[in-house]
C-alpha cells in the first residue's frame, strides 16, 4: 500500500505542473490581455484612455514579460503563498477568494450530504421492492428530478421560500451581514438561506443517485452469493448490508474524484440565478474579463482536487471490495 501510494504521488507533481503549463496557455491564446479588453469597454463607453498609465499597469503586472517569465513567475509564487494579481478586483487573487471559498465549501457539502441522505434510503427500497407501487412512485418523483431544470426550480424556490417563510430572496445570507465580520447573526442568516441552494442543486443529483444505487444493488441482488447466504439462513438485513449493499457502493467512492473538484466550481448557473456568492460566478466571469491569474489559480485548484480525489477514490475502493486489488497481480 505505501509502495503505490508513493507511486501515486510521485507522478501527481508532474502531472500538476503539466496541467498547469495547459491551463496557462489556454488561458492566453485568446487574442489581447486583461488591459485591452478593459481599454475597448471604456473606448465603448466614451471614456478616453490614458496610454501611459496603461503601459505603466502592463509593466507593473508584469504583462510586457514573455510568456514563460509569466509562466515562472505565477507557478513560483504558489510554493510561497502567493497566488497572483487579480485585475479586475484590483486585489491579490487570495483577497479576492476570501469568504466565497468557504461559502462554496459550506453549499458544495451540505449538498452532498443531503444527497446521499436521500439517496440511499430511496435507492435500497427502490431495489428491495421491485416494481411495487412505492418502487413506480419513487422512480416517477426521480425522472421528474432529473428533467426539471435546476434554473427553473431555483426560481420556484426563492418565490417559494420568500412566500412561507419570509426569507429574502436571493444570497446566502440576509444584506445587513454582506461584507460584515461573522457573528452568531451572519452564521444564523447563512443557515437560513442555505436549505434552497442544497435543495435546488441537490435534486438532480439525488433522483440521478437513486437510480445507479437501484441499478447496482439490483444486479448484486441476483448473484449467486446472495443465494447462497439465503440458504445458509443469513438475516435478510445482514445480508444485505454486509454484501450486496457495500459492492454496489463502488460508484459512490468513485465519485469522489468528481466530488472534490465540485466543492470549489460550484453550480455557476444556480449560483447566478440564486445571487450565490461562491466561486462558480467568479471564476466564470475571470474567464470572460481575461484575469488570468484569478481563473488560472482556480482552475490549477479543480486540478489538484481531481488528483487528490482519484486517489482517495482508488484507496478506499481497494479497501472497500476485496475483489479490487492495487497491485496487479495474476489470479490463480
Amino acid at each position: 500500500m505505501f509502495r503505490y501510494v508513493f507511486k501515486r504521488l510521485a507522478v501527481m507533481l508532474p502531472t500538476l505542473v503539466v496541467i498547469s503549463f495547459i491551463i496557462f496557455v489556454i488561458i492566453q491564446l485568446p487574442p489581447g490581455d486583461y488591459l485591452e479588453t478593459h481599454i475597448a469597454e471604456l473606448e465603448s463607453q466614451g471614456e478616453s484612455v490614458d496610454p501611459e498609465k496603461i503601459e505603466f499597469l502592463r509593466r507593473q503586472y508584469g504583462l510586457d514579460q514573455p510568456f514563460a517569465v509569466q509562466y515562472v513567475r505565477w507557478v513560483g509564487g504558489f510554493f510561497h503563498g502567493d497566488w497572483g494579481y487579480s485585475f479586475e478586483h484590483d486585489l491579490p487573487v487570495r483577497e479576492v477568494i476570501g469568504d466565497r471559498l468557504w461559502l462554496t465549501i459550506l453549499v458544495s457539502i451540505a449538498t452532498i450530504i443531503f444527497t446521499w441522505i436521500i439517496a440511499f434510503p430511496i435507492g435500497i427500497y427502490s431495489a428491495t421492492h421491485q416494481y411495487s407501487w412505492g418502487d413506480y412512485g419513487l422512480t416517477l418523483l426521480g425522472f421528474i428530478g432529473l428533467a426539471t431544470p435546476n434554473f427553473l426550480l431555483a426560481l420556484v424556490m426563492l418565490y417559494l421560500a420568500n412566500i412561507w417563510f419570509g426569507t429574502s430572496i436571493g444570497g446566502l445570507m440576509d444584506p445587513q451581514y454582506l461584507d460584515q465580520p461573522w457573528s452568531w447573526g451572519k452564521v444564523a442568516s447563512v443557515l437560513e438561506h442555505l436549505w434552497i441552494p442544497v435543495v435546488v442543486i441537490g435534486t438532480a443529483g439525488t433522483a440521478g443517485m437513486i437510480r445507479r444505487l437501484r441499478a447496482n444493488l439490483l444486479d448484486e441482488l441476483e448473484k449467486q452469493y446472495v443465494l447462497t447466504g439465503k440458504a445458509k439462513g443469513l438475516p435478510p438485513a445482514k445480508l444485505l448490508v454486509k454484501y450486496p449493499l457495500r459492492a454496489a457502493l463502488n460508484f459512490f467512492i468513485a465519485d469522489i474524484g468528481s466530488l472534490l473538484p465540485s466543492v470549489i466550481s460550484g453550480a455557476e448557473i444556480v449560483a447566478i440565478v440564486l445571487s450565490l456568492p461562491t466561486t462558480g460566478p467568479m471564476l466564470l466571469s475571470a474567464l470572460q474579463s481575461q484575469d488570468m491569474y484569478l481563473a488560472g489559480t482556480f482552475l490549477l485548484f479543480l486540478a489538484l482536487l481531481t488528483v487528490v480525489g482519484l486517489l482517495i477514490s482508488d484507496l478506499l475502493l481497494a479497501w472497500l471490495d476485496p475483489r479490487i486489488r492495487l497491485q496487479g497481480a495474476a489470479v490463480q
